[in-house]
């Protein structure tokens, strides 16, 4: 993916949900419940440590501490009040069609998804799945990185199409929310090697690790430039 093409998809997600900001009552139904309290995420981990049902905490060792470690960072949106949108949850690059000619956003897909939620839970998975030049069960963690321009195509495009809808509240915790969705997917990943691969599909021996070690390393990316970030999104929106 092209940082032109993340433009497109940042102002399609962006405009999706902007469309929807007045929907009215009632209000839409939770598909998955509690999919981004990323507290209760953490709490899951926590008892996992604690099982340690499949004999692994050894092995995970340093990506334990290093979510401990993190732990503050949990509640920083629920705490902030922001308020509730009507959120895609699946913002992957593919879904969101292009126009084979012009190359613009035709139209957001794969709806399944779509309950209430912060706005953010969503501009933050772009920013897990669209900055990284790797996938994300990448081996290989010194390829693992935040890429600038990628977060400022992101953040030109979402706020292009959204920026008029958005608090100021919002916008502020654009950057943050990169980092706490990334982190969030991690400590899921991790949670499910220790409790013995239980919920995400492997296909290897470790592979929820990896994944959760591909995340922590884009956590500690984005933290290394985590005030560049915040400037840029200041100087835009």
């Amino acid at each position: 993916m092209c940082s032109k093409q993340a433009f497109q998809a940042a102002r399609a997600f962006g405009e999706f949900q902007n469309l929807l900001a007045d929907l009215p009552a009632p209000r839409l139904h939770d598909t998955i419940s509690n999919f981004h309290h990323t507290p209760k995420r953490f709490a899951t981990l926590e008892q996992a440590i604690a099982a340690d049902a499949a004999g692994r905490v050894r092995q995970a060792a340093p990506e334990i501490d290093f979510a401990l470690a993190h732990k503050s960072i949990t509640n920083v949106l629920l705490d902030a009040r922001l308020p509730e949108r009507v959120t895609h949850n699946d913002t992957k690059f593919n879904n969101v069609m292009l126009d084979d000619s012009t190359g613009e956003a035709v139209c957001v897909i794969d709806l399944d998804t779509v309950m209430p939620g912060l706005a953010l839970y969503d501009f933050g998975d772009m920013v897990r799945t669209t900055t990284s030049p790797v996938k994300e069960d990448e081996r290989d963690l010194s390829r693992v990185t935040m890429q600038f321009p990628m977060f400022e195509a992101l953040v030109r495009g979402y706020l292009a199409s959204s920026g008029e809808m958005l608090t100021k509240a919002e916008k502020q915790f654009l950057a943050f929310s990169g980092k706490l969705i990334t982190f969030e997917i991690g400590i899921r990943f991790l949670a499910d090697y220790l409790a013995g691969d239980t919920y995400f599909k492997v296909h290897r021996e470790g592979h929820n690790l990896d994944r959760c070690r591909t995340q922590f390393k884009l956590v500690e990316s984005i933290e290394q430039q985590e005030s560049r970030m915040n400037q840029l999104v200041e100087e835009i929106g």
